[in-house]
C-alpha cells in the first residue's frame, strides 16, 4: 500500500472519536461504596476474550461472541479475515500467510469434516474462536502455520430465544438468510441448545485475462463472466446431560446441506498466431464459451463425550463419534466457434461419499501441588468412494459423437481410506510464581491406501512430535507475560496429492487428428504416491503486555525450519497412455528445506489508555490494529522471490469500534491490506499475486430490548484481485484478473 493511503487510514479513527463522546458505563450508573465492590468489577472483566487469553498455559487468541455478533457475518469466514494474522483466500484459511494443510481447522478439537467449508457454517452456531500458532500433544500437530479451533455452541444458563432474518445484496437480486437459536436447561440436569440457519448467495465476477504461449507463437485475450448462486440449510444441536457433580454427558451434532449452481460465459479473442507453424502455435478448440454447474454438498457429525471427575485430583474424558457426507455435480461446457458454429461439448458428471469414525479418550491427573499430567490416545478412520466422468462431443471430427476424455480412466470409481492413530502425554507445570511450561510429545501415524483406475496406492507416515510452551512473568504479582515455544509441527500429503490419476488440460487434445503437444505453461497433472510428510521444527517468541483497563500489546517472532518441503516439479515432457502424443506433466515432489521467519505485532484497547494524550479517559472508542512481516526462502529453487507458496511479505490490519452516548447506536470498521508480490514457483516458473485490500464496515442500533438492526458491508474499495504466472526464460505467460464487489447486509435481531 501506498504510503499516502496508509497515513489516511491511520487518520481516520482520531477524525471519528474527536467528534463523539463516550456513553456511560454501566458501572459508573451505581455507587461503589468500597474497594470490595471495585475488585468485584474487576473479578467480571477478567472474563472478556483478552483475559482469557492471558490465562491459557499456551499461546491462544480468544474471540467469543462479541467479536462473532459485531459485523452480522452470516459467513464465518468474513469473521476470520478481519483477525490479526489470517486471511481468506477463495474461501481457504491462512495463517501467517500459509494455507492447505499447513493451518489446521478443528471443530470442537477434532479435525473439521471432509469437504468442510468455513462458508457453510454460519457465525450465530460458534460459540468461540481459538487460534493457536504452536501446536499442544492433545491436538494433531498437523498444523506448521496453526490451527484454528473452532467451538460450537454450547447449552446457555438461561433461557435464550433468538430470531434473526436478514437481507444482502452483492449482484443482480438480495438474498435473504435466517436464523434461529433456541436453548434452555431444564429439570433433571438437562440442558440442550438449537441453532438452525439457512441463506441464500448470489455472486457476480467480471473476469479478464491475457495469455501467451507457444513459446511467444499465439497470443490470447479472454473476457467472461462468472455468476454463483445458491441456498444451504445448517445446524448444530447440543444436549448436556449432567449426571452428576462431576459427571457429565453431551451429545453434538452438526449438519449441513447445500444446493449450489453457477453459470458463465467466456469470449476469447486471438491476438496473434503463427500461420507458418500451425503444428507449434495452438489455438484453442472454442472462442465462445458457456459454463454451468449445478450440484449438492452435506455432511452429518454426531460426537458423543463423557466426562468425570475423581475427586479432586483425577479426571477422564471420553469421546466417540461418527459422521458422514458428500457431493455430486454436473458440469457442462459448451464451446463455439467465431462464427457461433458448434465446436465442442464437454460433460462432466461425478460424486463421492466421505464417511469416518472417531474414538478418544484423556486422562489427566494431580501430581502433587504443582503438575498436572495427562495422557491420551485418538483413533480415526475415514473413508471416500469417488467416481467422476467427462465426455466430450467434438463436432470437429468427421463422424462426432459422444467419447471419454480419457479412455480407460473416465468413470472409473475409485476409493480411499485414511486411518489415524495417534498417543500423547503431557505435563503442566506450575514451576514458580514467575514461570510455568507445559511439556507434551505426541505419535501420530497416518495410513492412506486407494484402489482404482490409475489411483492405486499405499502410504504411510509416522511422526513424533515433542513439545516445549514456557511463560515467564516479569512480575510475579503482574499481568505481563513472554511466552515461548520450541516445537514440532508437520503437514501429511493429503489424497489427491498421491493419487496417479491425470487432469489433463483440455485446450490440447489428446485423442485423434488434432491431437496436440501441450505446453510448459498449460501442462497436465498427476498425484505422486511417493510422497512423505513435510517435518518443521519451530521456535515462537512472544511479549504480552495487559494494560490495566483491558487493552493489550503484543510483540512476537517465530521461526520455522522445514525439511521435505512438498512442491510442484517443472513440466516434464513424458510419453503418457492416456494421450497420442507427448505431454506436458507435473506432479509434486519432496524438496530438501525450506525456512520461514516472521514478526507480529497486535494492539488493541480503549483509545484513552492506549493514547492517553489524545484522547479522554472516558471516550468510548476501541482501537485495534496489527502488523505481521513474512520471510521465507526454499533452498532447491533459485532467488529471488524464491518464497513459500502464497506467503505475502506482510499484511495490515486495522479497526476501530465506537458506541454513541446519546443513540442507541455502535459502529465501526475493520481494514485488511496486503502487497502485490512475487513468488518463484519452480526452475521455470513464477507468479504474481496482485495487491488486496478491503475496507468492511456496520452500524447496529438497538431499537428496543428485544429488536436490534444492523447494517453492514463487506469488501468495499477492493482493487482487481488475480494472478500472473510466467515461463522463466520465455515470452509466455497467463494474466487472470476479476473485479470483486462488496457485500450489502441488513440484518434485525429479535431476542425473546
Amino acid at each position: 500500500m501506498k504510503t499516502p493511503a496508509l497515513a489516511l487510514l491511520l487518520l481516520l479513527s482520531p477524525a471519528l472519536v474527536l467528534a463523539q463522546q463516550e456513553v456511560d458505563r454501566a458501572s459508573n450508573n451505581s455507587p461503589t461504596p468500597s474497594n470490595n465492590q471495585l475488585e468485584r468489577v474487576s473479578v467480571t472483566r477478567q472474563q472478556t476474550d483478552t483475559d482469557l487469553r492471558r490465562r491459557e498455559p499456551v499461546a491462544k487468541q480468544l474471540y467469543g461472541r462479541d467479536e462473532l455478533d459485531k459485523y452480522g457475518d452470516t459467513q464465518l469466514s468474513d469473521v476470520l479475515k478481519r483477525l490479526p494474522g489470517i486471511n481468506v483466500s477463495g474461501g481457504q484459511l491462512r495463517m501467517r500467510g500459509l494455507g492447505g494443510a499447513y493451518t489446521q481447522i478443528l471443530v470442537n478439537g477434532e479435525p473439521a469434516p471432509p469437504g468442510f467449508s468455513l462458508d457453510n457454517l454460519n457465525p450465530a452456531q460458534v460459540e468461540r474462536l481459538e487460534v493457536s500458532k504452536a501446536p499442544t500433544a492433545d491436538q494433531s500437530a498437523q498444523a506448521i502455520a496453526g490451527t484454528l479451533n473452532i467451538i460450537l455452541k454450547d447449552a446457555p444458563r438461561v433461557v435464550q430465544k433468538d430470531l434473526r432474518l436478514g437481507m444482502a445484496y452483492a449482484s443482480e437480486k438480495p438474498v435473504i438468510n435466517a436464523g434461529f437459536t433456541y436453548g434452555d436447561r431444564v429439570i433433571g440436569g438437562l440442558g440442550f441448545v438449537l441453532p438452525i440457519n439457512v441463506q441464500q448467495w448470489n455472486f457476480v465476477n467480471e473476469n479478464e485475462g491475457d495469455r501467451v504461449r507457444d513459446r511467444g507463437l499465439t497470443g490470447l485475450r479472454n473476457s467472461g463472466r462468472d455468476r454463483s448462486f445458491g441456498q444451504g440449510f445448517n445446524m448444530a444441536p447440543r444436549l448436556n446431560w449432567k449426571l452428576g457433580d462431576d459427571e457429565t454427558l453431551s451429545v453434538q451434532g452438526f449438519f449441513i446441506q447445500n444446493r449450489f449452481r453457477s453459470e458463465g460465459s467466456n469470449t476469447t479473442e486471438v491476438l496473434f498466431a503463427d500461420p507458418a507453424t500451425p503444428s507449434k502455435s495452438v489455438l484453442p478448440p472454442s472462442l465462445l464459451d458457456t459454463t454451468r454447474n449445478r450440484g449438492t454438498f452435506s455432511a452429518q457429525r454426531v460426537n458423543l463425550q463423557y466426562n468425570n471427575r475423581f475427586g479432586e485430583d483425577r479426571r477422564i474424558e471420553l469421546r466417540a463419534g461418527a459422521g458422514s457426507g458428500g457431493a455430486d455435480f454436473n458440469s457442462g461446457f459448451f464451446g463455439r466457434n467465431k462464427d457461433g458454429t458448434p465446436a465442442i461439448d464437454r460433460l462432466t458428471t461425478g460424486e463421492n461419499r466421505n464417511r469416518n469414525t472417531t474414538l478418544s479418550g484423556k486422562y489427566s491427573q494431580y501430581a502433587g501441588d504443582a503438575h498436572t499430567v495427562t495422557a491420551g490416545a485418538e483413533l480415526e478412520r475415514r473413508t471416500r468412494d469417488e467416481s467422476r466422468r467427462t465426455q466430450q462431443f467434438d463436432y470437429r471430427k468427421a463422424d462426432p459423437k459422444w467419447e471419454d476424455l480419457l479412455t480407460g480412466v473416465e468413470g472409473q470409481p475409485f476409493n480411499a481410506t485414511i486411518t489415524r492413530s495417534a498417543l500423547y502425554a503431557q505435563d503442566e507445570w506450575e514451576i514458580n510464581p514467575q514461570w510455568s511450561a507445559y511439556a507434551g510429545v505426541r505419535h501420530e501415524q497416518i495410513k492412506m491406501a486407494s484402489e482404482g483406475a490409475s489411483s492405486q496406492f499405499a502410504s504411510t507416515s509416522k511422526v513424533t512430535t515433542p513439545l516445549l510452551h514456557l511463560n515467564f512473568k516479569p512480575d510475579p504479582k503482574g499481568r505481563d507475560l513472554v511466552r515461548a515455544s520450541l516445537t514440532r509441527s508437520y503437514k501429511a500429503a493429503d489424497v489427491q496429492q498421491l493419487i496417479a490419476r491425470p487432469t489433463v488440460n483440455t485446450d490440447y487434445e489428446v485423442r485423434g487428428p488434432n491431437a496436440r503437444i501441450n505446453t510448459e505453461l498449460g501442462p497436465d497433472r498427476i498425484g505422486n504416491p511417493q510422497l512423505k510428510p513435510e517435518l518443521a521444527t519451530g521456535l515462537d517468541v512472544a511479549y504480552e503486555k495487559y494494560l490495566p483497563a483491558g487493552g493489550l500489546i503484543s510483540v512476537g517472532v517465530f521461526h520455522r525450519r522445514i525439511t521435505n518441503l512438498i512442491r510442484t516439479d517443472r513440466p516434464r515432457l513424458m510419453t503418457v497412455d492416456y494421450a497420442d502424443t507427448q505431454r506436458y506433466v507435473i506432479t509434486q515432489i519432496n524438496l530438501s528445506k525450506a525456512t520461514t521467519q516472521g514478526l507480529e505485532l497486535e494492539v488493541k484497547g480503549r483509545a484513552g489508555e492506549l493514547f492517553p494524550s489524545l484522547f479522554e479517559p472516558s471516550t468510548n472508542l476501541n482501537l485495534r490494529a496489527s502488523l505481521n512481516l513474512y520471510r521465507s526462502t526454499v533452498a532447491d529453487i533459485p532467488g529471488p522471490d524464491n518464497r513459500l507458496e502464497g506467503q505475502q511479505p506482510w499484511q495490515f490490519n486495522f479497526g476501530a469500534d465506537y458506541r454513541f452516548k446519546s443513540l442507541p447506536i455502535n459502529m465501526g470498521f475493520s481494514a485488511q491490506i496486503a502487497p502485490e508480490f512475487d513468488v518463484r514457483q519452480s526452475v521455470l516458473q513464477s507468479q504474481t499475486s496482485l495487491a488486496s485490500r478491503s475496507l468492511d464496515a456496520f452500524a447496529a442500533m438497538q431499537v428496543s430490548k428485544q429488536d436490534s438492526v444492523r447494517v453492514s458491508v463487506n469488501g468495499l474499495f477492493q482493487p482487481q484481485q488475480g494472478t500472473r504466472v510466467v515461463i522463466i526464460g520465455t515470452p509466455d505467460y497467463n494474466l487472470n484478473r476479476r473485479d470483486p464487489v462488496p457485500w450489502w447486509a441488513v440484518n434485525w435481531e429479535h431476542k425473546f
